[in-house]
């Protein structure tokens, strides 16, 4: 039986638990939201070679202090190759779905602190020169709690989720976060407790 039939079946089980009538079975069903629910999919992405200055412009577009590193599918680098890719579409760089293996993270403050203020040119250093590559990820098909749990431990405000491949499908943001609390109590009520042992999550909902 796959994952996704076992949750079904957990949650249909809920709705129909004898302790309560259906506002409860909708509570336990909600308690096994999952990161596949609330992660962002369209993420712009960059490679190991794109220059940190097309990564700044990617950050300025897309509004985000933080860009996911990729290894490009094979498939993927033959199509851009054989490609006439527009100046625009680099700046902008790929989307999640159209890349492969998650390599990286790479944030405005690396650039900032690992380039900048060592005084190197952001039109010919490459991503993977600065990226972070000791990456803290979460599966579509973990439990969002256990997502933010791991955010609160490491002190990160967006985690990567990639597949059983490594492959980047989606990330999930404080923003992600905070849209899903003004509707699951349960979740809201889970953030609370963290942030109440943790000055991180103290400073994110405090």
């Amino acid at each position: 039986m796959s994952e996704d039939r076992q949750d079904q079946d957990n949650d249909s089980a809920a709705r129909y638990d004898n302790s309560g009538g259906d506002h409860v079975g909708r509570a336990a069903s909600r308690s096994h939201l999952r990161c596949r629910d609330i992660m962002t999919r369209d993420v712009t992405v960059a490679t190991r070679e794109t220059t940190l200055q097309q990564v700044a412009a990617m950050m300025r577009d897309e509004d985000t202090g933080i860009i996911p590193v990729v290894e490009p599918a094979p498939d993927a680098v033959v199509a851009d190759q054989d490609s006439a890719q527009t100046e625009r579409d680099k700046r902008r760089g790929n989307r999640s779905m159209d890349n492969g293996k998650l390599v990286g993270l790479i944030t405005d403050r690396d650039i900032v602190v690992r380039a900048l203020a060592e005084g190197r040119d952001a039109r010919i250093v490459r991503a993977e020169e600065i990226m972070t590559a000791d990456v803290h990820s979460a599966r579509p098909n973990d439990r969002v709690i256990d997502a933010i749990r791991k955010m609160g431990d490491k002190q990160v405000r967006r985690i990567p989720v990639v597949d059983e491949m490594g492959n980047l499908r989606g990330i999930i943001s404080m923003a992600d976060i905070a849209l899903e609390t003004e509707e699951d109590r349960e979740l809201a009520d889970a953030l609370e407790e963290i942030s109440s042992g943790a000055s991180f999550w103290s400073k994110m909902f405090g």
